[in-house]
């Protein structure tokens, strides 16, 4: 009896085996080796040029879709390739039309989710509506709205990076890695800026200090706070309560009197640090309107900066921006790739870009294996 019982044991231990065979077969039909996909959301060169990118380090091709807008203007997606139980990672940067890249986005995740596919993760550089993460006047959280859309559609998972608040992370209710750009950035001060040790690293506002402090450390330099009237922070916009009312309001219940607050009034202008015969360096998640930003190099100048360097992720550059950077004081202005801006940098020479494709790459190679995410945030703060 006992050897009878060790027959059915090592049949038993074998068994295991034939997965191999179901690998086999899967490896006959037009699915990825390595069990995963990467798709484009948008057809536009400008944006699939990140796309591209990524999958030639990671040594995959880009799966066949066809993303298009109908005569009508509405979305309409096609995949054209078997994704049934796959890891699908879904690449999509944010041209100027903002709303029409969402809904690219979300018409195919929900295309891959009726098709099957096992996980469907955004990689997403640059996350869209991050400035709308807080309640404005009778306004809405439009950052929440976008999160609980992407989840309904059929997101299990998304690779963003620097987001402008990171407790945005909050809002989805799976898992989000909030990649940095820090390093990139960090390696172009140190190669591409001739003495750098005379620079000095600004926060254009004080609500940007924590991240100017942050590269300050990292690159043993000085730190300058810009402060006054000409800043205009997000913890200083109206929040509909109005701090002080024009009038002392009289539609309250009877007797009910409320301290009447102060008016805040922003001193001018300052400086604190000393910029004079420096480098200046400013640091900042987000460059846009750069109205603020010719206007602080103008005071950073008129203190003795002799170079100006402006360093942000996300180089969204809307409106005249190029033209107004080539005018201004401003030296260089460096972004990385999260955002397409190849028309702005044929209008501005000063405009650099840094590739971040790298790290994307690797964290699409990490989270499909199953690997740790730690070493990509090696010697990271919170405040980076």
């Amino acid at each position: 009896m006992p050897k009878s019982r060790a027959g059915p044991h090592k049949f038993s231990l074998s068994h295991p085996q034939t997965p191999k065979l179901s690998y086999g077969y899967k490896s006959t039909m037009n699915v990825g080796r390595s069990g995963y996909r990467v798709f484009s959301a948008n057809s536009t060169p400008a944006c699939t040029e990140l796309a591209k990118k990524i999958t030639e380090r990671l040594g995959v091709e880009l799966g066949k879709s066809v993303v298009y807008q109908e005569s009508n203007r509405e979305t309409r997606v096609d995949v054209k390739e078997s994704v049934r139980g796959q890891d699908i990672f879904i690449i999509q940067t944010m041209p100027r039309d903002v709303n029409t890249a969402i809904m690219e986005l979300l018409v195919m995740a929900y295309a891959l989710k009726t098709s099957c596919a096992k996980n469907i993760i955004g990689v997403i550089p640059y996350f869209p509506y991050s400035k709308q993460c807080k309640m404005r006047k009778r306004g809405s959280i439009v950052c929440k709205l976008l999160a609980s859309m992407l989840a309904k559609a059929g997101l299990t998972h998304i690779i963003t990076m620097d987001l402008h608040q990171k407790e945005i992370q909050g809002f989805f209710s799976f898992p989000v890695d909030n990649l940095r750009a820090s390093p990139f950035l960090l390696q172009y001060i140190q190669e591409e800026i001739p003495d750098y040790r005379n620079a000095i690293i600004v926060a254009k506002s004080p609500s940007a200090a924590k991240r100017a402090q942050s590269y300050a450390e990292r690159l043993r330099l000085g730190l300058a706070v810009m402060h006054g009237e000409a800043q205009c922070a997000e913890s200083d916009m109206a929040d509909g309560r109005h701090s002080p009312p024009a009038f002392r309001p009289s539609c309250g219940p009877p007797g009910l009197e409320l301290p009447l607050m102060m008016a805040k009034e922003k001193p001018p202008i300052t400086v604190v640090g000393d910029v004079g015969g420096r480098i200046a360096i400013i640091i900042d998640d987000i460059i846009d309107d750069v109205a603020d930003f010719v206007a602080a190099a103008e005071i950073l100048k008129e203190r003795g900066a002799y170079k100006i360097y402006i360093m942000a992720t996300h180089g969204l550059l809307s409106a005249d921006a190029p033209r107004l950077i080539e005018e201004s004081a401003i030296d260089e202005v460096v972004v990385t790739n999260t955002v397409p801006h190849e028309v702005q940098k044929l209008q501005c020479p000063k405009i650099k870009t840094v590739d971040v494709s790298m790290i994307l790459a690797e964290a699409i190679r990490r989270i499909h294996n199953g690997e740790s995410m730690a070493y990509l945030f090696r010697n990271v703060t919170v405040d980076d």
